[in-house]
């Protein structure tokens, strides 16, 4: 039985707080078995963040759900990771009398046992009973795990409190890049059971070692089971980082990646913070795919196939409150970064490029906006070079010398006034910038 004195210790945010901030999981689920009381401090900082890897039965098992259910009302951050292993792999179906390869057109089926016109109330999950059971026989039980979208929706209605959702999904071959695999189908029962489940907390997402065609199964517009009240949800994304495998691209490589990117980027005209990386190469810059010129409308000849579509440009992104902007491992022309920074000076605030290569032009044409800004080029003579400065201990009486001028505003400490004064000029500086942090690698 704790005591008065710990009670009271325990009962109070900060103490508690403090004290298993400073533990770890391991020690904070013992501590959790040690009396009620402990339990109920201890579960909000044990369970904050949680990941699951995909397996067959993880939505399914009825202990398992029951314990979600306990502990998904402390739930924050969720990590949903799935690899691409030789189980996601799907073969071609096969018929088992003719030997032909069938075709498989998926529609999620969510159950809603609507009536049908010959009078039954039961109908196939996968649109006929012939392809139900080719699906049952050839492959695994983990591809009907990925489609049972009423555990993915039960799953995530346990977790209301729900702030950051991460998206893991490593290990794509890219000889396999345009076959569908059991991974594919998990995103689009994920996407569609975020749609439907009360999330009313979530603002962050993060799409970690993702495969390229990860964001058209995740598309809320267009995508496969999506319907107008999809982006409903996505609007409620004010942080989106990206880190995503880099496709082939250039003269004569296939642009459609490219083009579910830049599309799927357009569902989140509301972000406010916004990180991409490129994988394995550099790869074009995503915020300004309409501008490039492997998308553009004469690099390839289709335009005898869908004339209308094809003479159609991308259109521009733009994000009315993009507040930070972070670039990794991209190549792109000084003109697209001045151009987006031009159309985002109202809101954007920090900006960064690492690992960002030009093709044409320089850092001073790409950042010529920040002149327009500003009003002239003294920003580009005011910038800070920070680094990590040894601090050499001194005796004692020496440290109360240096506590002296440090912490006294006298007239004779001339070294304070002038730190305060070169303060005074970066805080000038920012505001002529609008506060603009730039970093360049």
């Amino acid at each position: 039985m704790p005591s008065a004195a710990f009670l009271r210790f325990w009962r109070t945010d900060l103490t508690r707080e403090c004290l298993l901030s400073f533990m770890t999981k391991e020690d904070q689920a013992s501590l959790r078995l040690a009396s009620h009381e402990c339990s109920l401090g201890t579960a909000a900082s044990l369970f904050k963040e949680i990941q699951v890897s995909f397996g067959t039965n993880t939505f399914t098992r009825p202990a398992r759900m029951a314990a979600l259910e306990r502990i998904g009302g402390y739930v924050s951050n969720f990590t949903f990771s799935m690899p691409h292993s030789p189980d996601t792999f799907l073969a071609p179906l096969l018929d088992p009398i003719t030997g032909e390869e069938q075709v498989f057109v998926y529609e999620p089926y969510l159950a809603l046992h609507r009536p049908s016109s010959s009078g039954s109330h039961s109908s196939s999950k996968y649109g006929s009973w012939e392809m139900n059971d080719l699906l049952v026989k050839q492959y695994s039980p983990l591809f009907h795990a990925t489609t049972n979208i009423p555990s993915f929706v039960r799953a995530f209605n346990a977790m209301p409190a729900l702030r950051c959702l991460k998206i893991s999904c490593p290990g794509q071959s890219p000889a396999q890049i345009y076959r569908r695999s059991a991974v594919d189908y998990a995103l689009i029962s994920l996407r569609m059971a975020i749609e439907q489940a009360s999330l009313p907390r979530l603002e962050c997402l993060n799409l970690d070692a993702v495969h390229t065609s990860t964001v058209f199964y995740l598309r809320p517009l267009l995508g496969i089971g999506a319907s107008p009240a999809s982006l409903r949800r996505w609007r409620q994304i004010k942080t989106l980082k990206m880190r995503i495998d880099c496709p082939r691209f250039g003269d004569g490589q296939p642009t459609d990646h490219l083009k579910f990117l830049h599309s799927y980027l357009q569902s989140y005209p509301l972000l406010e913070d916004l990180s991409f990386e490129w994988l394995n190469q550099k790869g074009p810059c995503p915020l300004s795919l309409s501008s490039e010129q492997c998308l553009a409308p004469g690099a390839l000849d289709c335009s005898a196939a869908c004339p209308k579509t094809f003479a159609k440009p991308p259109r521009a992104l733009r994000f009315r409150k993009l507040r930070r902007m972070v670039l990794d491992n991209s190549v792109l022309d000084a003109s697209q970064i001045a151009d987006f920074i031009m159309v985002h000076r109202k809101v954007l605030r920090e900006f960064e490029f690492e690992n960002v290569r030009l093709r044409t032009g320089t850092w001073d044409d790409a950042l010529a906006p920040l002149t327009r800004i500003s009003g002239s080029d003294s920003w580009k003579g005011k910038q800070e070079e920070v680094m990590d400065v040894p601090l050499m201990l001194s005796p004692v009486e020496e440290q109360e010398c240096i506590k002296e001028y440090m912490w006294e505003d006298q007239k004779k400490h001339r070294p304070f006034r002038t730190l305060r004064k070169a303060s005074m000029k970066t805080k000038e500086m920012l505001g002529a910038l609008r506060s603009s942090v730039l970093t360049w690698r």
